[in-house]
């Protein structure tokens, strides 16, 4: 037994240490940018609460953590400086630190978010990219923090950022970075060289909303789809040529912010005041067109993305102080809505069988996806201050951005 017992806790902590470094989340939604999460297992009974492995002050914000080879990369804001860390997974430990001022004050109506910065790092070909509340793209090296390159295109905008400062997070398309610049009357979308930061492309003269782009491969064309602060577009991934667009402008306080959900060729597209629609992108005898599915008006997303699980979408609605949802994307149709009261934001996950969703008053919450009505299943305290950033579901726990805290918890 004494020599038995030495080499089993070696093989636990290796599995462990393994368990880690396996967990992949290089940008806003995850790997695929869906929030759907495919190495995480059910317990087999969910704990009555979570155990808090550590927790560091890291600063304002709304970035979600990235994850990679067991490290943690976080932007965040100090003195109005912004900050981005890289951290032990494992032990929160700081590895390296680095700072550059942006000075930025939100409006009055938002000052309740914080002065950001809001959008959600990339990382790639061993680059970190940071986009700041005032448009700045910064790419750093992940192993020592040092700065490689920085595009700032404030110079050829009035404005470089939408009212509420920046929220659309980079994209990573192979070898490039995608990035929507300039503020809500003009911008473009540009796709930059990852190792120089040199242009490949821009396109467009629209401005930025806060929604951020994905990848759809749509007829058999690799394309970004983005929602900016006049459409719905999608624009060939090569060449940067728009290939079809779907008028649905940002108008007065009604923002462009959700992410667009991407399932069997149909995109869900939907925000605050203007309810949610299912369109589809059409291509014949080389002309493209978009068809609208079906049009929801009694249920909005407002800021959350939502998710797709199955052949199902959900989300929270705006209406009745903030509403969980399951549609049928096909049809369209509710399956089910559940309480109201949930809060202005909340971040949704899927994984099998399950969404995970961490509503802004920190209430981390599982429940069953695929059922006829609304199941909780557990629901765990988070934080001690409001969460307006998405968490990481790693394999064993979760990473969870506060006001000014980042927090590791497992199961």
């Amino acid at each position: 037994m004494k020599t038995i017992f030495p080499t089993l806790l070696a093989t636990l902590l290796s599995l462990s240490s393994s368990f880690a470094s396996n967990v992949l989340w290089p940008g806003w939604r995850g790997p695929d940018r869906d929030g759907r999460v495919t190495y995480f297992e059910s317990p087999a009974q969910w704990p009555a609460k979570l155990k808090k492995e550590w927790s560091l002050e890291v600063g304002q914000g709304a970035a979600m953590p990235i994850v990679a080879d067991s490290r943690v990369y976080q932007h965040a804001r100090q003195q109005g400086h912004e900050v981005v860390w890289c951290l032990d997974l494992k032990t929160g430990d700081v590895l390296w630190r680095k700072t550059y001022p942006v000075p930025y004050t939100i409006p009055g109506p938002g000052r309740k978010h914080g002065n950001g910065p809001n959008s959600n790092p990339a990382l790639a070909d061993g680059r970190l990219f940071t986009l700041s509340v005032t448009g700045i793209l910064s790419a750093w090296a992940t192993d020592s923090g040092e700065l490689l390159w920085r595009r700032d295109y404030s110079d050829r905008f009035a404005k470089s950022h939408p009212e509420w400062g920046h929220s659309t997070s980079p994209l990573i398309d192979g070898d490039r970075v995608v990035v929507h610049f300039g503020g809500a009357e003009a911008g473009f979308l540009a796709a930059l060289d990852v190792a120089t930061g040199e242009e490949v492309w821009t396109e467009g003269k629209d401005g930025v909303s806060h929604a951020s782009p994905i990848i759809a491969d749509i007829k058999g064309v690799r394309q970004i789809v983005e929602w900016n602060h006049e459409a719905v577009v999608g624009v060939e991934s090569e060449t940067g040529r728009r290939l079809w667009s779907y008028s649905l402008p940002h108008r007065g306080s009604n923002q462009n912010s959700p992410t667009p959900a991407y399932y069997q060729g149909r995109l869900l597209v939907g925000a605050e005041g203007r309810g949610i629609r299912s369109i589809q992108p059409q291509l014949d005898n080389g002309k493209w067109t978009v068809k609208e599915n079906w049009h929801r008006r009694d249920i909005s997303l407002n800021m959350a993305s939502a998710v797709v699980s199955g052949n199902s979408l959900y989300g929270k609605s705006q209406f009745k102080r903030g509403q969980f949802f399951r549609l049928d994307i096909v049809s369209g149709k509710t399956i089910w809505l559940g309480p109201p009261r949930m809060g202005d934001y909340a971040a949704f996950l899927t994984f099998p069988g399950h969404i995970l969703v961490l509503k802004d008053n920190a209430i981390l919450e599982i429940f069953a996806a695929g059922e006829p009505d609304y199941r909780p299943i557990a629901s765990y305290q988070v934080a001690d201050s409001p969460t307006w950033a998405a968490p990481v579901l790693l394999s064993h726990g979760v990473l969870v951005k506060d006001r000014t805290k980042l927090l590791h918890w497992s199961l």
